[in-house]
């Protein structure tokens, strides 16, 4: 009698143009989740089992016949069947999207766009990403963007030079004595 794991075990199968290219995804990955994936198939369709296999990449056994399951239920590339599936949760950040536009934005004049702004600010960004690029990004993002990008967008107006030595004196100061001059106090 077979159990319901041996059963498990003979159901996967692959053809072998699927092992050729699963081979072939552990030969050329960077990713190291697909090549755990790849090589976790490759496995399971070799007869090892799914808690050997579960513990050789320190996964749990659940996710073993979740990679084997998405493997079987996605059409398309090898690469695309071993791919993460879609997650819930926050949103992916921003940042990869908004860095190229602000910096290719921040050196042109707001007003060449119907700003009545002449430099660009964090609020103003933002409603330009919003309005002409559809992207949604809050200020702080936009503020992050401007620092990784390592840009220097508020300038003061005014360079002020650091007082000179003598300032006192040229305003009827003292030198550093005593008030009446003899240096002594009595």
């Amino acid at each position: 009698m077979v159990s319901a794991s041996d059963e498990d075990q003979l159901r996967f199968a692959l053809s072998r143009r699927e092992r050729r290219q699963l081979e072939g995804v552990l030969a050329t990955t960077a990713d190291a989740q697909q090549l755990h994936r790849a090589e976790a198939l490759l496995w399971r369709a070799a007869g090892e089992s799914v808690p050997a296999i579960a513990a050789r990449l320190r996964v749990s056994r659940q996710t073993v016949y979740n990679w084997a399951l998405r493997f079987r239920q996605r059409e398309g590339l090898v690469e695309e069947r071993l791919a993460d599936g879609v997650r819930s949760g926050r949103p992916a950040t921003v940042a990869g999207r908004i860095d190229p536009i602000i910096d290719e934005l921040i050196e042109q004049d707001p007003r060449a766009f119907g700003y009545a702004a002449t430099v660009w600010t964090a609020p103003l960004l933002r409603h330009h990403l919003d309005t002409q690029h559809g992207v949604t990004a809050s200020k702080q993002s936009v503020r992050l963007a401007i620092d990784r990008l390592g840009l220097c967008w508020k300038r003061p107006r005014y360079q002020l030079a650091r007082r000179s030595p003598t300032w006192r004196q040229a305003k009827g100061g003292s030198s550093g004595g005593s008030p009446g001059g003899a240096g002594r106090c009595c």
